[in-house]
């Protein structure tokens, strides 16, 4: 900060006052004050990530004020799309969403590893997300909350095993739900038999795929009795008893199980879909020292685990598991064995144009009758 005195030039150094007024020595601490509580993170991210008692214990820390604002990955790219990668400090995009929309929109900046402590992350995340992320040698992202897909099941009596396709049972007629995106596609893909993750590159293939999947999903659509978009929607159906078989997320499953027994998240057997949150650097944030700051703290294994109690959802945070409630590890072992770990269909990094594809599929779905 400089401060402007009448009659003293600055341009060749500034000359010493023997007398400073009391005035202007308050003025000047009150600019500095200002100035240092001024400096904010603009953190585009999922509802838990950023929890209250996180953004309190970095902003005493720091003296960094924190501004939240929650979003989805349709979302965050329209957004740093239509800004040209502007109005975020940090974005966090799924691992699938980084290369594809780098390519195509140029929204990011490579991450400056240098500045990244490494040594808590769970290595193979790190370096599976690193190498997922990459755009001409240059890495753009790294793990932050990792989670999985699958069934939410509703039932007095429940069955020991379940397929995405049972959404599509006359067992369940009205009383399912589900997004409808692309996760859906991918998921039913799988249980019809195909590997659509394969066919990424491969248009004439996916779009075959798809079609398969539309055709299905069209056929059955007279079962749902509402698509969910968002958490708490879909959550609120399974309370109520209005849906008893969902296709959701492993955290929504294992929060409604502490609230009624007979819910419970499976593990398809086709597969549950897994996805890797990222911290990425939009292309023309404005404070990336911030941004790198939050990055460590959050992935400090004291902090990880009060983000898992907020989400619910596991981080990339090696030791974090040692400060997580115990009840949501049984959960998590009980919702997958080795052989459903090992079957995880993790989401490789999205051709750029696939999308395209699969919109106009989700259109056709919409609008049949």
């Amino acid at each position: 900060m400089s401060v402007m005195i009448t009659g003293l030039s600055t341009r060749g150094g500034i000359e010493v006052l023997k007398k400073v007024t009391t005035a202007v020595t308050l003025t000047a601490g009150l600019a500095l004050s200002v100035s240092a509580n001024a400096e904010e993170l603009r953190l585009l991210t999922w509802g838990g990530y950023a929890p209250q008692e996180v953004i309190d214990q970095f902003e005493k820390e720091t003296g960094i004020e924190v501004k939240v604002t929650l979003s989805n990955n349709e979302d965050m790219i329209s957004k740093l799309r239509a800004t040209r990668g502007a109005g975020f400090d940090l974005a966090q995009p799924s691992q699938d969403r980084v290369a594809s929309a780098q390519q195509e929109f140029r929204i990011y900046k490579p991450m400056d590893m240098s500045k990244i402590d490494s040594k808590p992350y769970i290595q193979s995340m790190l370096k599976s997300t690193q190498s997922s992320t990459t755009v001409n040698g240059k890495a753009f992202g790294v793990p932050h909350v990792w989670g999985t897909s699958g069934i939410i099941a509703n039932l007095p009596e429940g069955q020991d095993s379940y397929r995405y396709t049972d959404l599509c049972s006359s067992d369940y007629a009205g009383s399912v739900s589900y997004r409808l995106k692309r996760p859906t596609l991918i998921a039913f893909a799988f249980d019809l038999g195909e590997d659509p993750f394969a066919a990424y590159n491969d248009v004439e293939k996916y779009t075959q795929i798809m079609g398969k999947v539309e055709e299905k999903l069209i056929a059955c659509k007279s079962n749902v009795k509402t698509y969910w978009s968002g958490s708490d929607n879909l959550l609120n159906l399974l309370r109520s008893g209005e849906v008893t078989l969902a296709m959701g997320w492993d955290a929504g499953g294992w929060k409604l199980g502490d609230e009624q027994e007979n819910i419970r998240y499976v593990a398809p057997e086709s597969g549950a879909l897994g996805w890797i949150d990222t911290f990425v650097l939009p292309a023309r944030g404005q404070n990336d020292e911030a941004a790198y700051k939050w990055i460590n703290f959050v992935n400090q294994p004291e902090i990880a685990a009060k983000i898992t109690a907020s989400a619910g959802q596991f981080t990339a945070s090696a030791e974090a598991a040692k400060f997580v409630d115990e009840k949501l590890s049984k959960k998590y072992q009980a919702s997958f064995d080795q052989a459903a770990l090992d079957n995880i269909k993790w989401y490789p990094p999205v051709p750029a144009g696939l999308e395209a594809i699969e919109g106009r599929v989700l259109d056709r779905i919409k609008a049949a009758q």
